[in-house]
């Protein structure tokens, strides 16, 4: 029988799929701390928008120390001026999908709409956006493993 070789693009889409799935994991993660926290402000009569900020915020903490340990550990800059970079990028990611959440929630709420509705697209849309900024920016392979070498 004769081994048969996996070319190299199908080797790299599968780690790709992987890191997205455990990206989707960190993400739940992180939601729940997000919503649990949106829900609980709601339930203290915060209005619905800062709610939503506040309740990102917190998922924000959360899914650093998800991405940066169990999604993209490998590409995480070692030190110094890379890591301080990396982490002001995160920041920068995650504050863009926060003025998405917020707009979107209190849009929804202006509107009429539930918040837990407008939460909910909310979420859909910042978690696009987010990841396609982290993979692509945030924790981009070649500037990584620059800084560690």
């Amino acid at each position: 029988m004769v081994a048969k070789s996996i070319p190299a693009h199908a080797i790299l889409a599968k780690l790709r799929d992987i890191r997205f799935v455990r990206y989707v994991c960190a993400s739940v993660g992180a939601l729940a701390v997000d919503v649990g926290s949106f829900l609980a402000l709601l339930s203290l009569d915060v209005a619905a928008a800062p709610a939503s900020a506040v309740g990102y915020s917190f998922g924000i903490i959360a899914h650093w120390l998800m991405s940066s340990r169990a999604v993209f550990q490998d590409n995480v800059a070692a030190g110094g001026i890379a890591r301080t970079r990396q982490k002001a990028l995160f920041v920068v990611s995650a504050l863009l999908g926060l003025a998405l959440t917020t707009m979107i929630v209190g849009f929804g709420d202006w509107s009429g709409i539930d918040p837990r509705i407008a939460k909910g697209a909310a979420v859909i849309v910042s978690f696009l956006a987010t990841w396609l900024i982290r993979s692509r920016i945030v924790f981009r392979a070649e500037e990584s493993a620059a800084s560690k070498g």
